[in-house]
């Protein structure tokens, strides 16, 4: 490993509040690690708003540009990956809000082959493969069915692997409302579903997408104060 590589995988060491500190400071640059770190949480929570792969990319964009724009006012007394979902959810609403004005079908549900998002390399043989894309979609539309209360908190506890306290913390809800909000959330999916085909890859936001967001939004903030 050389010298810069070294100093890339140090970096990629620093915390959360450490990036941030030394971004505000000046080193844009480091934002992109932390793009690269909450990219797949921060795509699942929004897609847990909207059904469109392409306004989910358009929302992720927007909520990291006002996320950078206001690094300034993140406060340590919660997490940034806490901070960053609510800028991420308040944007997510705010669409779904102007849309409704627009009276536009927002809901509407695209094809499967844009809304499952398959790994980029896979090592399995084509019949494990086409199984677990089956049982991906079928899980993505179990999901897709439950309202937007409890799709959210079921994303970011079984998906994300947050505790109640993290998701009440995020949701700004009791945590006695968001264990309620999770177990109606697994009755209504049907039992068996998700005991056997629940898989941490759906909804998945991974290698060539990860890089193409961080580029768009790198390339966005890169005039910016």
């Amino acid at each position: 490993m050389n010298s810069t590589q070294t100093d890339r995988f140090a970096l990629t060491k620093l915390s959360d509040t450490q990036i941030v500190n030394r971004v505000l400071a000046g080193e844009k640059e480091l934002y992109e690690i932390l793009l690269r770190r909450y990219n797949q949480r921060f795509f699942r929570v929004i897609r847990s708003y909207v059904n469109s792969e392409a306004d989910t990319r358009d929302i992720m964009q927007e909520a990291y540009v006002k996320a950078y724009l206001k690094l300034n006012q993140f406060r340590s007394e919660s997490s940034f990956s806490t901070w960053l979902t609510r800028i991420g959810i308040n944007e997510a609403l705010q669409f779904i809000r102007k849309q409704k004005r627009q009276s536009t079908n927002y809901g509407s549900t695209e094809s499967l082959e844009n809304i499952i998002y398959l790994p980029d390399t896979n090592t399995m043989n084509p019949e494990k493969q086409a199984i677990k894309t089956e049982t991906r979609v079928l899980v993505e539309q179990a999901v897709d069915l439950l309202s937007e209360k409890y799709r959210i908190v079921f994303v970011l506890h079984q998906m994300e692997g947050l505790s109640n306290a993290e998701i009440a913390d995020c949701l700004k809800l009791s945590e006695s409302n968001v264990k309620v909000r999770l177990h109606r959330a697994k009755n209504m999916l049907r039992d068996e579903l998700y005991k056997s085909t629940l898989d941490s890859s759906i909804y998945e936001f991974g290698n060539k997408k990860c890089d193409l967001m961080v580029e768009q939004v790198m390339e966005r903030i890169q005039y910016l104060p």
